[in-house]
């Protein structure tokens, strides 16, 4: 079985469309990140100024401890936000590399099939059977990645639901803390 010039060719041509695609999905989900990243920090910052200035500005102790629990409530709310965002933004990426795993093995076992029809086109007489055995494997091959691809995509989806479940347990927790703390 060989491959000639231009089976070769778009098999790299393949192979280098896939790697600019992997590293533009890495590219973007990093800048997103990086955004995400800058635009707590900067916040965390004007937030931080401000309850600086406010602090120094009660006359009553006890409002000075209510104003500060207030403002611990507020930031777990937002770090909670902050983390559920990150999340998101991995998840996304790890969906589109997952597509594009599978978009690949997909071309892969495509070309592989393409190259083994053309080689029991000029294969000898007799080689029918292992032909048909390289053939079955490859199917059996595939199934197995599509089956694992599958799989994979149901933790995928499992794991994303345990996170938002666990995000929400604890921004209510948070909540209701501070409600209790208010009370008190």
């Amino acid at each position: 079985m060989s491959l000639n010039n231009e089976q070769l060719n778009k098999l790299s041509l393949t192979g280098i469309e896939s790697s600019l695609r992997f590293a533009q999905i890495a590219l973007d989900s990093a800048e997103r990140l990086v955004k995400l990243q800058l635009d707590v920090s900067k916040q965390s910052l004007e937030d931080h100024t401000k309850a600086a200035k406010q602090l120094g500005e009660f006359k009553d102790p006890q409002e000075a401890v209510n104003h500060f629990n207030k403002l611990a409530t507020q930031n777990i709310d937002k770090a909670v936000s902050h983390s559920r965002n990150v999340y998101e933004v991995v998840s996304a990426a790890q969906s589109e590399l997952s597509k594009l795993v599978e978009e690949s093995v997909g071309l892969y076992n495509k070309s592989l099939i393409n190259s083994i029809e053309s080689f029991a086109k000029n294969a000898p007489a007799g080689s029918d059977a292992t032909l048909n055995a390289v053939k079955t494997s490859v199917a059996a091959a595939a199934a197995a990645v599509n089956t694992f691809s599958k799989a994979a995509q149901q933790v995928a989806e499992f794991t994303d639901s345990s996170v938002k479940a666990a995000t929400s347990a604890t921004a209510d927790a948070v909540k209701n803390s501070a409600k209790r703390g208010a009370t008190v």
